[in-house]
Formats: C-alpha cells, sequence, structure tokens
C-alpha cells in the first residue's frame, strides 16, 4: 500500500472520532511485522481486556503516521496505536490507557518514550528500572500522567 493511501485509510478509520462504546474501547496498533516487543505490548493490552486491532506498516508508513499525529522525534517509541481522539505512544501500560479513558482528559494522548527495559513488552535485563508516562496536551507540552518503578 502506497504511504499516502495508507495515512488516508488511517485518517479515515481512527481520527475522525470515536467509533466505539465507551465502555470497551477498541486500540488500533499501527507496528512492524519484525518487532517482537511490539507484538509482546499488544498482547500485554489484549490481556488487559482490549479489543485490538494490529496492523502491520512498513518503517515509513509508521513514521509519516507518527508525523501526521505530530509526535514529536524526543517523545516517539517503537509503535504507535489510536484508541478513539487518543494516541497511545510506545510501551504504555493498560493500567494508564483504562485511566486515561475514563478520565478523557483535554490531551493528544500518552507516550512512554523509547523503550524502556521495564515497559510492558520490553521485560529483559533492566527490567525493573523506573519510567514515566507522559500525558502530552493539545499544545505539545507533557506533563507525568504516572511513574512506574
Amino acid at each position: 500500500m502506497k504511504r499516502r493511501s495508507f495515512l488516508y485509510s488511517v485518517a479515515a478509520l481512527s481520527l475522525t472520532g470515536p467509533a466505539l462504546a465507551d465502555d470497551n474501547p477498541v486500540i488500533k496498533v499501527y507496528k512492524t511485522a519484525t518487532c517482537g516487543c511490539c507484538t509482546a505490548w499488544v498482547e500485554h493490552v489484549r490481556l488487559a481486556g482490549f479489543s485490538v486491532e494490529a496492523q502491520n506498516v512498513d518503517q515509513d508508513a509508521l513514521n509519516a503516521f507518527k508525523d501526521s499525529l505530530q509526535i514529536a522525534p524526543e517523545l516517539a517509541g517503537c509503535h504507535t496505536a489510536v484508541v478513539g481522539d487518543y494516541f497511545i505512544e510506545g510501551h504504555v501500560p493498560a493500567s494508564d490507557i483504562e485511566r486515561l479513558w475514563a478520565k478523557k482528559p483535554t490531551a493528544r494522548g500518552l507516550t512512554v518514550p523509547g523503550m524502556p527495559m521495564s515497559s510492558p513488552g520490553m521485560a529483559g535485563p533492566g527490567a525493573g528500572d523506573s519510567f514515566d508516562t507522559l500525558l502530552v496536551r493539545s499544545d505539545g507540552s507533557t506533563s507525568v500522567f504516572a511513574s512506574h518503578s
């Protein structure tokens, strides 16, 4: 699929307003096919009770999607998801997504920048390190939404 066609399809599917029930949101995940930690994160979110639709895309299309959501490079993770009008960037714990969905703050989304070893989907050497989930406000500024240790 060409990148422009992909972007138009994604925009039509995920950014025109929530097409989901308030109590059972569908999380649409865009990731590369070869990323094992993304697959592990998808499973983490499914096990938490979310409905998940995962789509494999090439890296150029994924980067273009992040750009279309205006996700700053310093806030990026390895995969991008949308739930309703929010983006979920990187290895955000399912409990943070649940809290976001329940509270529905005025914001663009949540991110766990980079790939912290102790975040969901990233268990391995160094696991147990602390990390923060950041809330990305409408103006692009961030604040700590949750701290994990």
